[in-house]
């Protein structure tokens, strides 16, 4: 794992790049509110698609500055248009800057506003981004992004997250891309019941296998 700085504008971004021996495509991680790139559960999602061969890009979407600002206001976790601007910076460097990177096609792994977030990026770039993956999202937060997505997409929602499973339906019927809605039995936002995590992680890898892998 080497540990990276994105240049998105005026921010640098940490982050975490794991390029497994063979790789055949790469993730990159948009997390939800109030996290980073440390997230135990996005790092073990990481874990799984790095062990089928995809590359993963865990990288904080806004700067230790403003994490301060959203720790105490939470208003930049909910800002779907500046989370997706990180995104489209980090896509662009992992394509122009990275040799070990230009060549693999990419997916989108978002969670909580993150999914909102990696929604609207994908829209952004359809020649980019080739499959999209939302764990217990807010694809409704992507708004007019939704019936332009062209990247087949997979919406994971625990079927305890009664008002996210509601969202979520309501955003899947205004895609226009191919989308899927898996629930998972007994899940709750979090995915913290024994072996929920682990079911979200294989979802996620075998969409990214079928749809960006080569």
């Amino acid at each position: 794992m080497n540990e990276v700085h994105i240049p998105a504008g005026r921010a640098t971004l940490a982050g975490n790049l794991s390029i497994p021996v063979n790789a055949t495509a790469l993730v990159l991680f948009a997390h939800g509110s109030g996290s980073s790139r440390h997230s135990p559960r996005n790092q073990f999602v990481a874990r799984t698609l790095n062990d089928a061969r995809l590359a993963t890009l865990l990288f904080d979407l806004l700067t230790p500055e403003e994490e301060l600002v959203d720790t105490r206001t939470a208003e930049l976790r909910f800002d779907i248009d500046l989370l997706a601007e990180r995104l489209v910076h980090a896509t662009t460097w992992v394509k122009q800057q990275q040799q070990q990177t230009r060549d693999l096609r990419i997916g989108y792994f978002g969670s909580s506003t993150g999914g909102g977030a990696a929604l609207v990026a994908a829209a952004q770039l359809p020649e980019d981004v080739g499959a999209v993956v939302s764990r217990g999202g807010r694809p409704d937060l992507a708004g007019a992004a939704l019936p332009k997505m062209q990247a087949p997409t997979l919406l994971i929602v625990g079927g305890q997250d009664d008002i996210v499973i509601e969202l979520n339906e309501q955003a899947r019927n205004q895609m226009g891309c191919k989308v899927k809605l898996e629930i998972i039995p007994g899940a709750t936002h979090l995915f913290e019941e024994p072996g929920a995590l682990e079911q979200v992680a294989k979802l996620a890898s075998d969409w990214f296998i079928n749809h960006i892998a080569h």
